[in-house]
């Protein structure tokens, strides 16, 4: 991936300078302003970023330095560096301890690299930036506003609630899916079994006895005839449509659709909607406690969200504030928010706590996921079973019927 160097100025009117990696010079110009940061020039360079200088480190491994620290990490590294910092231990200290005791290589890499850059004067907000796929656009603004608050230990204490929130909702989320889709694939796989392995065998038993089958069993022996001869074209059909759909959900149009349409999916959509709308209330919480601006709060928050259609929400409210709209006027025009919420958005603008009722609305949000989650499988439950006495039904009339009609008239004769 190309890097740049850049220049620019902070809110502060400090000249900052770096370089970071980026598909173009738009896209580092986004980076920059999302982190509060005013580019004044970006220009194309052949220096690579640096990754650190442990010689113990392989070339790969700081290739792929970024991808390689997980969230856990993360968490733990926010955790102790509010533990550090509350404890009056300078910055430059905090992290020397942190690498000596991380048992991964390249997150100590990483560490070092940030010691480093602090050591030639930048801040750690900046020091942080040369490492976009570990540090998110929120993360490295509320870095930036506890450096300039000095309440930088309260803000890795803050990040630290944060990213635990957010992976417990990716947590519930995929525990909200998880039971439907195994049951969906458990019976699709019991239906391939029947039609390829099954029906063939009583087909033949059938055939033995040179009767008229009923028209229920004609249809099963056919889909079952269907299924043995074109198996190879329809798993590869399979595959490809696999494929087709991964392709298209890595386009913009198509990630955006598919967001749009798992918030509208029976039973799991309303969780996955809840979900993300605590995440978004809670990063809007907590930019406004750290003491964010409103519009570069809100295209913060608007990263964090993991669904490109709330995304859209997120910008379109910012662009409203942007343009001198109130925040509930902006709220009731994304159509994603029930009155109550908005009646709670309302009071929060009326009293100046906006902060305190994001929470309170995060809160509300959490606790509906929670009960939604524990009544997913009573709700459930009603769907799988009508399907499966629908198939057993189908296999009943098709399969065992005409064998009924056959022994009958054996026992006439």
């Amino acid at each position: 991936m190309p890097v740049f160097a850049y220049k620019g100025r902070s809110n502060r009117g400090d000249l900052v300078q770096g370089t970071l990696e980026g598909l173009d010079s738009g896209v580092i110009a986004d980076q920059l302003l999302n982190t509060g940061i005013t580019p004044t020039e970006i220009r194309q360079t052949t220096q690579a970023v640096r990754k650190g200088s442990n010689p113990e480190i392989s070339l790969w491994q700081r290739l792929t330095a970024e991808k390689k620290v997980d969230v856990m990490e993360l968490m733990l590294f926010s955790r102790q560096m509010y533990t550090l910092l509350k404890a009056g231990v300078p910055i430059m200290r905090a992290l020397a301890g942190l690498q000596e005791s991380t048992r991964n290589p390249v997150f100590a890499a990483m560490l070092q690299d940030m010691r480093e850059s602090l050591d030639s004067g930048r801040e750690l907000s900046i020091a942080m930036r040369r490492h976009p796929k570990v540090f998110s656009p929120f993360y490295l603004s509320m870095v930036q506003v506890g450096e300039m608050t000095g309440m930088l230990d309260q803000t890795f204490l803050r990040l630290y609630e944060h990213l635990e929130f957010e992976k417990e909702m990716k947590e519930r989320i995929k525990s909200a899916v998880r039971y439907p889709m195994f049951v969906l694939i458990a019976m699709a796989i019991a239906i391939v079994i029947v039609n390829i392995f099954v029906i063939p065998a009583f087909a033949k038993v059938f055939e033995g006895f040179h009767a008229e089958l009923p028209l229920m069993t004609k249809i099963l022996m056919g889909f079952s005839g269907f299924m043995v001869q074109t198996w190879p074209i329809l798993l590869a059909l399979l595959i490809g449509g696999v494929v087709a759909f991964r392709s298209w959900i890595n386009t913009v149009e198509g990630r955006y659709k598919w967001d749009r349409y798992k918030l509208h999916i029976p039973i799991a959509g309303r969780i996955i909607m809840k979900a993300t709308l605590a995440r978004f209330a809670r990063s809007l919480a907590l930019s406004f406690k750290s003491g964010i601006p409103i519009v570069q709060g809100l295209n913060s928050v608007g990263l964090v969200v993991d669904n490109e259609f709330m995304r859209s929400r997120v910008e379109q409210m910012r662009d409203g504030v942007e343009r001198g709209e109130s925040i509930l006027r902006t709220a009731t025009t994304t159509g994603v928010f029930n009155p109550t919420v908005l009646q709670m958005i309302a009071v929060g603008e009326e009293t100046g706590d906006m902060d305190g009722l994001m929470f309170e609305i995060a809160g509300m949000y959490e606790r509906e996921v929670e009960y939604e989650i524990k009544t997913l499988s009573a709700n459930i439950e009603p769907i799988m079973i009508v399907l499966l006495g629908g198939m057993v039904l189908i296999l009943a009339l098709g399969i065992f019927l005409p064998m009924w009609d056959l022994g009958k008239v054996a026992l006439h004769r």
